[in-house]
């Protein structure tokens, strides 16, 4: 059976859903069935609220000072479980909510959603992934047209919400791109992490 909650080095990490609306090339789940100290990231089936709640329940977070939605799926997906579990954890525990999202959530609900994210989570990090639209839909392979303008716009709209926004990258991607999409991200005011591909 799947994990719904699982640890990575000093985080949890809650996997609600694997359902994506991308398919990037160089996404873990095409590579290995677990990361951390899960023995397999992919569900039977979407875990309802009330399990997610339960494995939350189950779990002993003393320890722990962040949870981190990110799993083998989009979490914004599954965005009535998200937010309603994230404000349930929030209620019993004293810890930090961080969402890893491809951004394009907005896209995908056909409306804003970063309001409603922002009442629950404290932190959002957004794949950006590509410098270009074109770069961008090569890598990520995303069932919309225009996603990459919709990342952007979302990223925009989490900076002014979230007390932490950051925009993330692959270290596989070669320098001149790493370099571009730094540029994005300054000129857009916001943190660039550069992730290790593993």
């Amino acid at each position: 059976m799947a994990e719904i909650l699982y640890t990575y080095k000093k985080q949890v990490y809650a996997n609600i859903t694997n359902r994506c609306d991308c398919n990037c090339t160089f996404c873990v789940r095409s590579f290995k069935d677990s990361v951390g100290d899960a023995k397999t990231l992919w569900l039977q089936q979407e875990p309802t609220l009330e399990e997610i709640k339960k494995a939350m329940n189950a779990f002993d977070f003393s320890g722990y000072d962040e949870l981190v939605y990110c799993g083998y799926g989009e979490p914004t997906c599954a965005l009535d479980n998200l937010l309603a579990s994230a404000a349930y954890v929030k209620e019993k525990h004293a810890i930090s909510i961080r969402l890893n999202t491809n951004g394009l959530g907005n896209l995908y609900h056909n409306r804003n959603i970063v309001p409603e994210l922002a009442a629950v989570i404290d932190s959002v990090s957004i794949s950006l992934n590509a410098p270009t639209a074109a770069k961008y839909d090569a890598v990520t392979r995303p069932q919309f047209k225009n996603a990459y303008p919709a990342l952007l716009e979302f990223a925009a709209l989490a900076k002014t919400a979230f007390a932490h926004t950051q925009l993330s990258i692959v270290d596989v991607l070669p320098p001149d791109d790493i370099a571009a999409c730094q540029k994005i991200a300054d000129d857009m005011g916001i943190y660039l992490k550069i992730r290790t591909h593993s």
